[in-house]
């Protein structure tokens, strides 16, 4: 029987309605309660401006209160009939749901100092994940660091960021909420932090008020079990929620999570699992696990897994519903974490400095964990003064040689703590730290990396001994309700420890070291010991020992000695009869004639013990261009190293003129995460093109640009870059210019980019691709909605063919620059074009260069001009446009206002049709640009033009090279440039101008102040005109450039400019070649100039 007292049922449940109503469902209960006129406009309007969405529910509750009986009922009735799981949470399970929620806190409220990252915590980038199609296939297959290395930390195209508060929602709204979700991560990315986040998030009640309960679990506690059942795996660690059975009968909505699936001893095999649907029974762990994933227990609740990637492939991606990924740090986020981390600008300052011009060290620091190990000891050894900024560790081992010196000091973050003596800071430390040694490293064998108090106690380490600073800082204790548990605080901690107890051992040890109970043939030796690590290593499918063997290499090197010296047994000198044999080994492995990430870790553990040489001599020859006829398999494997490691390789990698199909195959892993791909001008037939394919189908394909100009590519080739382009999602350029795809392979190219989203830049001018293949091109451009920029110069595609693209044009919008330079267009093709423009307002650059185009069709275009609002560029060189034709321009720019740069070099335009265009000039205000050379322009054209700038206030380029202007056209022009504030670049070569233009023109530089590039070569200034234009250079400070080759200056006109530019000035670039001074003369002059101006490029 429901009590009369007024709205008691909201005020009853008001702490819980206000927790538990979400977003979308309050939008329902306002809109019902205007349909029913029980809140009105004004009301509906104050609830959306309360604010957060914990506000807008009390201000719901506040006004139905008021309303008397009927508000609270209506409310009641509404929540009962349409959400009747939110209304048993809201009245019958809140009490059970507080208990849990006061559970949670006490396990989690604390999260925030727990953990080596607590200090500083960065989250931001924990609240959005991202969402991916599956894992790749280097997830699946290589060791978490080669993951990195490769990735360089980027994120795959395809990914999508999804918030944390809409990870559990659908897609869409006809879509259902995901039930399994999996959610990767490398060791070290915060995947327990992220859980924790959520966790503290839920208990607040700023996520997810509709999820009744949220179970986490941890595999690591699992393993303690050999068979459990549904109802008590809930029981075990919730005993609260497992009396209600609410969560066992699917009544209440349930998230379960489980954290790290990396640690579950053992093995989900979906595919002979028995079938399991009573919770009471009792089943093996990871029966329950898979039948859990299955649906056959919990089949209500939603299902969180976090896994890192490896162990993820586990699950079937069949049973996936939604599978996401967490990003490590960004560049930014680095540098703000070190400010937090050190709350000392000027020590991050250099902290970071470091790691800039760290190859190895920059890109780790895309995992917070490694982050934290890299700035914490780079800091140390900064303010210890132990090293400079020149001398700080340069390969991992040694800075996790010095890490652990400083652990063992016990000075982490005390910034003014003086260090310990030796036998202080290192008593106990040695047998500590090969005891841990010994625990990581059989732990790694056995791909055990969390430990209980049993294995600990097993490897002869004391509980207590943990407590210092050196265990605390390496091995992380961590309690729950079932047990407690220990972890290395990084895998990579635990790599380089295993690393330095094999190290040790291997020097005594007489057995197989990788067999713990001493059951192998006889293994005598440091070195058969190294190769057998070795061996194993390559051996291994996903890399499992990879990182160990680098660190293992490492501790060879001469300079870990220094910071392991009381830490480990090392002999005086050891390295040396040991590091000469195990270099001469590893390079061994790199003769093997194949490439993989397993040779390409055996060069990096040569980086680790610091022979270089290798990687050197190729980075030298990849960066000047002369890697042709080098490749053996050992450039290769290092070629592939420095694609890993290189940031310079992977913006732009250029490998022109150097490859073929087997080296490109041997490549092909590593090219997939370059940027910019420079495959030019290898003589690569259609089968490379099969394998360039695969590359750019791979799902976490990385490349943007791929330049392939100038092979042998033809139509089957082209076929199979289109297969790849209908799925690839990087790719935004693509360059095929002067191949043999023909008609056929331009369709098929044109076929994928109509389904292809990404392309923005395609290239196929000198492609045969003829009148048929710019038909291709046009039914493209109908459908393609994202290429801005399209060449199909030198391609005999004539009238007709680009009539159908002038068709595609009046409704494509996306494009922005056509070249069709070199086509046989000629007027036909124009006035197709010129049609097309009046409708077009989007294309912002057309290149119609050599294409026979006449006064007829130039007229078409111009009167296109009139109207167009969008074309910046116009070239229309090497035509047939005459003084009809220069006319028509001439009106047009009169009335055009986007046209910026008009190139009409090389065209018949004479005096009259170059002093009209003037004319135009003189009162067009948006013209930048205008090249006139050889158009057989003389002196009253080029007065024309000096009148046109003492007016125009736009044009910064006037280009007059080659036409007959002579020195009357000259001193017009330099009179102009003495009120012109504008013009910025003068190009006046062969202009036939002598001393008297010469002189004119140095005139004009002594009060212009805008001016920075003048070029007047292959005129006859001779060395008067050079005395000249030097006095001006003594006066000038804004030229930056100065082109007087072939001027007949001799030496004495050359001292004259070389005496100029020994004082003040602003050149950046003198040409004084082709003047008769001589090669003893040159460098007397060059010598002056560099003496003052050592950055000036001097061409003598």
């Amino acid at each position: 029987m429901k009590m009369k007292m007024e709205g008691v049922w909201i005020h009853k449940y008001r702490k819980q309605l206000v927790r538990s109503i979400s977003g979308p469902f309050l939008e329902n209960i306002v809109s019902h309660l205007r349909k029913l006129e029980l809140i009105s406009r004004d009301e509906a309007s104050q609830i959306q401006e309360a604010g957060l969405l914990c506000e807008k529910v009390r201000t719901v509750i506040d006004i139905l209160a008021g309303k008397g009986t009927l508000g609270s009922e209506t409310l009641q009735a509404f929540i009962e009939t349409t959400n009747s799981q939110l209304y048993l949470l809201i009245t019958l399970y809140d009490p059970i749901v507080q208990k849990h929620v006061e559970v949670l806190q006490s396990r989690y409220g604390t999260w925030m100092e727990q953990g080596l990252l607590s200090e500083k915590p960065s989250l931001d980038r924990l609240n959005s994940l991202l969402l991916v199609e599956g894992l790749s296939d280097l997830q699946q297959k290589e060791h978490d660091v080669m993951q990195i290395e490769a990735t360089k930390g980027t994120v795959r195209q395809s990914a999508k960021p999804i918030a944390l508060e809409k990870l559990l929602q659908p897609v869409t709204r006809v879509s259902i909420p995901p039930r399994i979700l999996l959610t990767v991560g490398v060791a070290g990315v915060g995947k327990s932090t992220l859980l924790r986040l959520f966790i503290h998030r839920w208990v607040k009640g700023e996520i997810y008020p509709d999820v009744s309960f949220v179970l986490p679990f941890t595999f690591w506690e699992l393993n303690t079990y050999e068979k459990l059942s549904a109802e008590r795996l809930v029981r075990s660690a919730f005993p609260h929620v497992a009396e209600s059975g609410h969560v066992l009968n699917g009544t209440a909505r349930v998230l379960l999570i489980f954290d790290g699936l990396d640690e579950f001893k053992p093995t989900l095999d979906f595919s002979d699992t028995m079938a399991c649907t009573d919770p009471k029974k009792e089943v093996p762990v990871d029966n329950l696990i898979t039948n859990i994933i299955r649906g056959n227990l919990f089949p209500d609740a939603s299902v969180w897994l976090t896994s890192r990637p490896t162990a993820a492939a586990q699950i079937p991606g069949g049973l996936v519903d939604r599978m996401t990924e967490i990003r490590g740090f960004t560049r930014e986020e680095i540098q703000d974490f070190l400010n937090q981390l050190f709350q000392d600008g000027e020590l991050s300052s250099r902290v970071r400095s470091h790691l800039n011009s760290s190859k190895v060290f920059n890109v780790m620091c895309y995992m917070p964990c490694t982050c934290w190990i890299v700035g914490s000891t780079l800091s140390y050894l900064l303010r210890s003064g132990t090293q400079d900024g020149q001398g700080l560790p340069k390969t991992w081992t040694e800075l996790y040689s010095y890490f652990f010196k400083m652990v063992a000091e016990g000075d982490l973050h005390s910034k003014d703590k003086e260090p310990l003596r030796f036998e202080q800071a290192f008593g106990n430390s040695r047998k500590l730290m090969a005891n841990l040694g010994k625990l990581a490293f059989y732990g790694l064998i056995k791909r055990k990396y969390t430990f209980y108090e049993q294995d600990i106690t097993a490897y002869g380490i004391d509980l207590p001994s943990l407590q210092g600073s050196l265990g605390s800082r390496v091995l992380v204790k961590e309690d729950s309700p079932i047990c407690t548990v220990y972890y290395f605080a990084h895998l990579t901690l635990q790599e380089y420890l295993a690393a330095t107890f094999y190290y040790t051992a291997a020097k005594r040890a007489i057995f197989d070291l990788f067999t713990e109970n001493g059951m192998s043939w006889p293994k005598i030796g440091f070195q058969n010991h190294f190769r057998n690590a070795l061996q194993r290593a390559q051996q291994s499918k996903d890399g499992q020992l990879d990182v160990f063997v680098r660190f293992l290499s490492g501790l060879l090197s001469p300079h870990v000695v220094k910071p392991l010296s009381g830490l480990l047994l090392l002999a005086r000198d050891e390295h040396s009869g040991y590091r000469g044999p195990a270099i001469s080994f590893l390079q061994g492995c790199l003769s093997t004639g194949t490439v993989s990430l397993s040779t390409v870790n055996v060069v990096h553990c040569l980086q680790e013990i610091q022979h270089v040489e290798l990687a050197r001599t190729v980075e030298e020859s990849l960066r000047n261009g002369s890697l042709a006829g080098k490749f053996t398999s050992i450039t290769c494997s290092v070629l592939a190293y420095l694609l890993q490691v290189s940031e310079e390789c992977v913006e732009e990698t250029n490998l022109s003129n150097c490859l073929n199909y087997s080296i490109v195959k041997s490549l092909l892993p590593q090219l997939l995460y370059c940027n910019n791909l420079r495959l030019e001008n290898n003589n690569f037939k259609d089968d490379v093109m099969d394998l360039l394919g695969s590359l750019l189908s791979a799902k976490d394909c990385h490349i943007q640009k791929i330049s392939l100009a100038e092979n042998s590519i033809g139509n089957k080739g082209a076929k199979a870059i289109g297969r790849s382009l209908m799925v690839n999602r990087s790719l935004a350029a693509l360059d095929l210019h002067s191949n043999n795809i023909g008609p056929k392979g331009a369709k098929a190219l044109a076929d994928a980019v109509k389904i292809n989203q990404g392309l923005v830049s395609l290239n196929l001018q000198n492609n045969f691709i003829g009148e048929e293949g710019a038909k291709a091109a046009a039914e493209m451009l109908q459908s393609n909605r994202n290429l801005c920029t399209l060449h199909l110069q030198k391609n005999s595609i004539g009238p007709e063919g680009v009539k159908r693209i002038a068709e595609a044009l009046k409704n494509n919008r996306s494009l922005k620059e056509l070249m069709l330079s070199s086509n046989q267009l000629g007027d036909k093709g124009a006035i197709a074009l010129a049609k097309a423009l009046k409708q077009n307002h989007s294309l912002t650059a057309l290149d119609l260069q050599s294409n026979s185009i006449s006064n007829k069709g130039v007229t078409a275009l111009t009167e296109a001009l009139k109207h167009n609002r969008g074309l910046i560029d116009l070239n229309l060189r090497e035509n047939s446009i005459g003084v009809d034709g220069a006319k028509a321009i001439a009106i047009a720019l009169r009335e055009n206002g986007t046209l910026r740069n008009l190139d009409l070099t090389a065209n018949l335009l004479h005096d009259e049709g170059a002093k009209a265009i003037a004319e135009a000039v003189r009162v067009n205000q948006t013209l930048t640009s205008l090249h006139l050379q050889w158009n057989f322009i003389k002196s009253k054209a080029a007065k024309a033009l000096a009148q046109a700038l003492q007016s125009n206030s736009s044009l910064q380029s006037l280009d007059l090279q080659e036409n007959s202007i002579g020195d009357e056209g000259m001193v017009a022009l330099a009179d102009a440039l003495k009120t012109n504030t504008i013009l910025t670049a003068l190009y006046l070569q062969g202009v036939s101008a002598s001393v008297i233009g010469a002189i004119a023109l140095a005139d004009a530089l002594r009060v212009n102040k805008t001016l920075h590039t003048l070029d007047l070569r292959g005129n006859s200034i001779g060395m008067d005109g050079a005395k000249a234009m030097s006095n001006a250079l003594k006066i000038n400070n804004t030229l930056r450039s100065l082109n007087l080759q072939e001027n007949s200056l001799g030496m004495d006109g050359a001292i004259f400019i070389a005496k100029a530019l020994t004082g003040d000035h602003r050149l950046t670039y003198i040409n004084l070649q082709g003047n008769s001074i001589g090669e003893s003369g040159a460098k007397m002059i060059s010598d002056a100039i560099k003496t003052k101006s050592p950055d000036c490029v001097v061409k003598i």
